[in-house]
């Protein structure tokens, strides 16, 4: 009965269509009901009289949330956040709509302090030195801080530094101090919607792009997926998903050549989505070419510069009695009219050089756990935590209560059982008005949460992404409750 009644809401929003005004009163309204009957909503187990002193380096989604669960299961918490960024809780997944002109960037833009929960202590410093054998943080304002256990949730840089030409030496965090980064990354037809000014100049960028092709201009558009993990592996599909859109809308399509150039071999690591992409691809002739990493862009004569890379067959291994495989790569340049950069992405140099890092930069955790591999009293989630998958929002909310229940099964003297499974959730957006919900776990199957086919574009779920996630990320994670 819910999946038929799923899908008859979803046919009659898709002929009829629904006012913001609407969706906003139902959606967002009514969006805590619906992860309920998801099953997707969980309270706090009832709380818990041990007691120790809890630090949490992050306080993004996933450092907040942590932080506001623990309130509601210790009855005398002694919790501290270190976060100097005033805006740190802002909604980054709302970024790719910023960037195809639906949201602004207010709708996406919160207050830290609006959303530090009752009786934690805020220290408005970021972590700078990190000494686990002695349970101890330095900050940026030279206080030390000590813990019995340790929480990283620093989420993680934005390294545009790595691609040549472009002039820029220093990382960035999605919402901060940009302004080297924006002097070139939103001009002259470059954009990237993982930085929040990015985003809403990405939409300017992507207005002029539709405006060249709608005077009858042959124009290309590029859309790049580096060679490092990323946060929301999605994105970059989703904003080429909507240059489409709004190309289509404008009646300017036929004008335009869009092509994803990804490092990697697959549009998505699971096959179903994969297939569904493709086939999604195909259907809008987009083109796309794997195994090109971005590595270079010449801003003025619009020219990128890639790193094309495959595998041949060498010679014969008498030994191994088999072929072997040698790699090759060349530079190729592309001109652009538009070019979207996902950037590289790496750990804070302050996190991936300390003990509690990693050679690859990611903190290194058991995968289900949570739990650091070297200093037991230590845990991370979110972007920064070096597991297989989980560089999303929908992961931390798996994630947060993994790292609550299992510090506390500690402070209690009992085993670690709580387990996180590797549930990511990744909402494709494929046009205004339609969206894949794709969710899955370490099997690399399908896990949808509701009984509709994952891989199929659903006017539903555009109406979940745009009016429903926000508020229950905002106010169901941020609560500790969702």
């Amino acid at each position: 009965m819910l999946k038929e009644g799923m899908e008859l809401i979803d046919a009659h929003f898709k002929d009829e269509g629904i006012s913001r005004r609407d969706a906003i009163k139902m959606f967002g309204a009514s969006g805590a009901a619906m992860l309920m009957a998801s099953g997707a909503t969980t309270e706090a187990k009832a709380s818990s009289a041990v007691k120790a002193k809890i630090l949490i380096v992050g306080g993004g989604l996933a450092g907040m949330s942590t932080a506001a669960r623990f309130t509601n299961s210790l009855d005398n918490p002694d919790i501290t956040v270190l976060e100097p960024a005033e805006h740190s809780t802002s909604y980054q997944p709302g970024q790719t709509l910023v960037g195809a002109g639906v949201w602004k960037n207010e709708d996406t833009q919160y207050n830290r302090d609006d959303f530090v929960p009752e009786g934690v202590t805020l220290i408005k410093e970021k972590a700078v030195e990190f000494d686990p054998d002695n349970n101890t943080v330095k900050t940026s304002g030279g206080k030390a801080l000590k813990y019995d256990y340790l929480v990283i949730a620093a989420g993680l840089k934005l390294d545009f530094s790595k691609i040549e030409g472009l002039g820029i030496t220093d990382t960035i965090t999605s919402r901060g101090d940009d302004s080297a980064v924006r002097k070139v990354i939103g001009q002259n037809g470059i954009a990237s919607i993982y930085f929040a000014n990015g985003a809403t100049d990405t939409w300017t960028q992507m207005q002029k792009f539709i405006a060249d092709a709608k005077s009858g201009k042959k124009v290309k558009g590029l859309f790049t997926h580096p060679n490092t993990p990323i946060k929301c592996g999605g994105a970059p599909k989703k904003i080429m998903y909507l240059t489409d859109a709004r190309l289509r809308e404008a009646g300017a399509r036929e004008n335009a050549e869009l092509m994803f150039l990804p490092n990697g071999g697959k549009m998505f690591g699971v096959k179903e989505y994969h297939d569904a992409i493709v086939n999604q691809f195909d259907a809008r002739d987009m083109k796309w070419n794997y195994r090109h990493n971005l590595v270079g862009v010449d801003p003025v004569k619009k020219v990128a510069t890639f790193n094309r890379h495959w595998k041949e067959k060498g010679p014969w291994d008498e030994d191994l009695e088999e072929y072997s495989i040698v790699p090759r790569s060349e530079k190729i340049e592309k001109e652009f009219d538009f070019l979207h950069i996902t950037p590289p992405m790496r750990a804070a140099e302050e996190i991936a050089k300390s003990p509690v890092g990693s050679s690859k930069g990611w903190v290194p955790v058991n995968k289900e756990t949570l739990q650091h591999v070297k200093f037991p009293n230590v845990f991370a989630l979110g972007d920064i935590a070096a597991v297989p998958m989980g560089k999303t929002g929908g992961s931390a909310r798996k994630q947060y209560k993994v790292v609550v229940e299992n510090i506390i099964s500690m402070m209690e003297g009992k085993e670690l059982v709580s387990k996180y499974a590797g549930y990511t959730v990744c909402p494709l957006i494929t046009s205004i008005g339609t969206v894949m919900l794709a969710e899955f776990n370490w099997t690399k199957k399908p896990t949808p949460s509701f009984p509709l086919d994952p891989t199929q574009e659903r006017w539903i779920w555009w109406l979940l992404k745009v009016y429903a996630l926000k508020p229950m990320t905002q106010y169901g994670m941020l609560s500790g409750r969702a």
